[in-house]
């Protein structure tokens, strides 16, 4: 047992031995840097040798000593300050973290308190407190002062056209233009008064088209009058067209009709509902221009009125605005709900670019596209006055135009024999609304001057041909020749223009 004590204290003896050693030594050379008796020793064994030299170089040596031992003390008084300096700064910061954490936590407690607050108030006022990150600004500064109530209808705009219509009298209409003398009369105002330029085919297709539907598209190039052409009517009928600029962001109905805001208690009234709500008031012509229409999806903010107006029944042409009604809302409203008037017509724009969508089948089918592609040429005409025409005056026209020139039985056998073709070879088939647009669209276009073959013509290329473009160009690239000379063969080689030259455009593009 004694050896083991003697082993560990030899060999632990010898670790912290060594290091007590190294404290002892390191306190004897500093005693020993400042052992000035040592010094003088030194200097005064030295004097008998080298004389009075001894005392200079003695003299020297000191100055030099205390130089560095000023400088020595100089870097450890500049240590210990710079010690002590980030010590306080670690202290300061410190102390600011704690007093950052501190007003956070008063922050978030305040925040809390607000938000139960900003929750009583919208439960009080029946909303989802969900919607609260969707409000703005001012909506939210409404709210936090308690202003939930509001003073007035929640129509203002609508209410406003009951008090400026309430003693509205009809115009003097003209009831005695024709359809031909109408499309004419159009086509010399819009160059004399406007100086806008028209092809007269153009007019009477336009014209035309709302005999068979209430969307009319007007496609093309940009500058050719697209926007104008509407617009051009709506000054002929001294009813200007209303103006919905598309924008990309339109997703819902909402783009279109508006919306109920919860928090202001008022309804965001559109340009679009202002003109349905007034042409409920009178017998003019509205027209609203949807200007650059598939700059935004169209089937998503126009679904809801492409459905409406498929509806067979006016009566069923039925918007709902409010789930609820209130006492002071517009006297043609009911139960929060309104008609969308019958002597209204939606005109489209739109430009084939990489900025836009592409309008679907869907779209398509429901309405007349009209390709504008060329400026109108100029041409002199009579200065021509503008119209008075009551909306049914002109769907009379329309209608007894339909009833006057129903497609003939030839043409119907023609036509049956083309869609068969159309379907064995391209399987393509043309569907009962194209027929029925059809047989509405063309009868039409003749009462106001066109040819029957033409309307037919124009009908096919712009309802059916057009559906070629979804399909595989360079499997119908060898069929396009012989629906050629189908058409030849059953309405002649000089009739079908716009047919041929549809078809031939696509078998240039493969």
């Amino acid at each position: 047992m004694d050896t083991i004590f003697k082993f560990l204290f030899d060999f632990l003896g010898q670790f912290f031995g060594s290091i007590w050693d190294a404290i002892v030594g390191v306190g004897k050379g500093i005693l020993g840097m400042f052992d000035f008796p040592e010094y003088v020793k030194i200097i005064e064994s030295y004097t008998t040798t080298l004389g009075g030299l001894a005392w200079v170089i003695a003299i020297i040596a000191i100055i030099l000593l205390i130089a560095v031992l000023a400088v020595l003390v100089f870097f450890i008084v500049m240590g210990i300050k710079k010690f002590i300096r980030f010590k306080k700064k670690v202290k300061n910061t410190n102390d600011l973290v704690d007093e950052v954490n501190a007003l956070t936590k008063e922050v978030m407690r305040l925040n809390l308190e607000k938000d139960k607050i900003l929750s009583m108030k919208v439960s009080q006022i029946g909303l989802n407190p969900n919607e609260i990150s969707e409000l703005t600004g001012e909506e939210m500064e409404a709210l936090n002062n308690g202003e939930e109530e509001v003073k007035g209808g929640r129509f203002n705009k609508l209410l406003a056209i009951d008090q400026e219509w309430a003693d509205y009298q009809p115009p003097q209409y003209d009831w005695d233009v024709t359809l031909p003398e109408f499309c004419e009369r159009f086509r010399n105002f819009a160059c004399s008064r406007l100086k806008l330029f028209y092809d007269i085919k153009i007019l009477r297709c336009f014209i035309a088209g709302f005999a068979s539907t209430r969307l009319i598209i007007l496609q093309g190039i940009s500058g050719t009058g697209k926007t104008s052409l509407p617009y051009a009517f709506g000054k002929f009928v001294q009813n200007p067209a209303v103006i919905a600029s598309v924008q990309p962001s339109w997703r819902d109905r909402t783009e279109l009709f508006g919306y109920f805001n919860e928090f202001t208690k008022k309804y965001n009234e559109t340009e679009l509902l202002r003109a349905l709500y007034e042409a409920s008031y009178n017998e003019n012509v509205y027209v609203v221009i949807l200007d650059e229409m598939n700059i935004a999806r169209v089937e998503y903010y126009f679904a809801e009125m492409l459905s409406i107006l498929e509806m067979p029944a006016h009566d069923e042409w039925i918007i709902e605005l409010v789930s609820a009604p209130w006492p002071d809302d517009p006297a043609h409203f009911d139960q929060g709900k309104i008609t969308v008037p019958d002597n209204i017509w939606y005109v489209g724009t739109a430009n084939n670019d990489d900025s836009t969508f592409a309008i679907t089948d869907k779209v398509y089918d429901r309405a007349l596209p009209i390709d504008i592609n060329t400026k109108g040429k100029p041409f002199e005409a009579p200065d021509t006055e503008p119209i008075f025409i009551n909306y049914k005056h002109l769907t009379k026209l329309l209608a007894d135009a339909v009833e006057a020139n129903p497609i003939s039985e030839e043409n119907l056998k023609k036509i049956e024999i083309l869609d068969d073709y159309v379907i064995e070879h391209f399987r393509v088939a043309f569907g009962n609304r194209v027929m029925k647009q059809m047989k509405d669209f063309v009868p039409a276009y003749v009462g106001c001057g066109g040819t029957e073959v033409d309307g037919i013509d124009y009908c096919l290329a712009k309802k059916v041909f057009r559906k070629f473009e979804a399909l595989n160009i360079s499997y119908i690239r060898d069929e396009i020749d012989g629906l050629v000379q189908q058409l030849d063969q059953l309405f002649g080689k000089e009739n079908m223009n716009e047919c041929k030259e549809y078809v031939r455009m696509l078998q240039k593009m493969m």
